[in-house]
């Protein structure tokens, strides 16, 4: 039985998921290291963490990749950097504009990233109960450690249950209204490429966590994520696969965020509350 009451057959390594980006125990491995970064991106690396080193300095609790440049999958001139801070204290108004200055200085010095994206955190919030199955379970899985203590010695292993999916994405009702006003303010195709490629990444992800603790196991990887909810939910399949393809290139669907928001994306939040509740509320 696992922490929310559900049977967990990934247990010991015995059930369908071992394998699956779970460890014998059944528990997440952490994605992703810094051995996996390619050549291609060290210089990127280097000069991110020289960058927020000179811009935050002591404020800075520890940093950390994710996505496909620590997993190693980056495609350079269309994979995009991302980073996590966690800081001593709640970030202030200061803090976001030097991580903006940050982000586009990157962006600007190297060909190798379309884009790169900080996200900012006090140190405490990412350690708090709220979110230790959302924000908690994020970095201890998902970040690969570049700087400073790792935040994960003081964090939980985690397995795929229905609690770590309803707060990590089931809060994708509460969120609609402000995709579709986002939808209709996007006039631009630079603007509603960047808002699609946005919306694809997280239907899919949400898609794929909904099925999540039934596969037992976890990937990151959107083509499969997308194949993976297909398997519960066939009616829905071709919708998620044409989700996961525009994640990528999101320019070449330029129809696809409003189909997506009026039909999918609705029955996918009411789908995600019958099946695993609402995220808690957060202040």
């Amino acid at each position: 039985m696992t922490p929310d009451g559900t049977h967990d057959s990934t247990r010991n390594g015995t059930g369908p998921g071992a394998g699956r980006g779970l460890d014998h125990d059944g528990c997440f491995v952490r994605e992703g290291s810094l051995e996996r970064v390619s050549p291609v991106f060290a210089p990127v690396v280097a000069a991110l963490r020289s960058r927020i080193a000179g811009h935050f300095g002591d404020r800075l609790h520890s940093s950390y990749l994710f996505g496909s440049i620590p997993r190693g999958t980056a495609v350079p001139g269309v994979s995009d950097l991302d980073a996590l801070l966690a800081l001593r204290d709640e970030p202030t108004d200061d803090d976001h504009a030097a991580a903006r200055a940050v982000e586009e200085a990157l962006d600007t010095a190297f060909r190798e990233v379309d884009g790169a994206g900080l996200l900012l955190f006090g140190a405490d919030r990412l350690l708090s109960d709220l979110e230790r199955h959302d924000l908690g379970w994020f970095v201890a899985c998902l970040c690969t450690p570049l700087d400073g203590p790792d935040l994960a010695d003081r964090l939980p292993r985690y397995r795929p249950t229905s609690l770590l999916a309803r707060e990590t994405n089931g809060d994708l009702f509460r969120d609609l209204p402000g995709l579709r006003t986002k939808a209709a303010a996007a006039t631009t195709e630079a603007a509603r490429t960047r808002l699609t490629r946005g919306v694809t990444r997280r239907l899919v992800r949400t898609g794929f966590t909904l099925v999540m603790p039934r596969w037992g196991g976890w990937t990151s990887d959107l083509a499969e994520s997308a194949e993976v909810f297909g398997r519960y939910y066939p009616a829905h399949a071709d919708q998620m696969r044409a989700a996961a393809r525009a994640a990528r290139t999101p320019a070449a669907y330029p129809h696809l965020l409003d189909e997506l928001l009026s039909g999918p994306a609705p029955w996918l939040a009411g789908e995600y509350l019958a099946v695993h509740g609402a995220k808690a509320p957060r202040p």
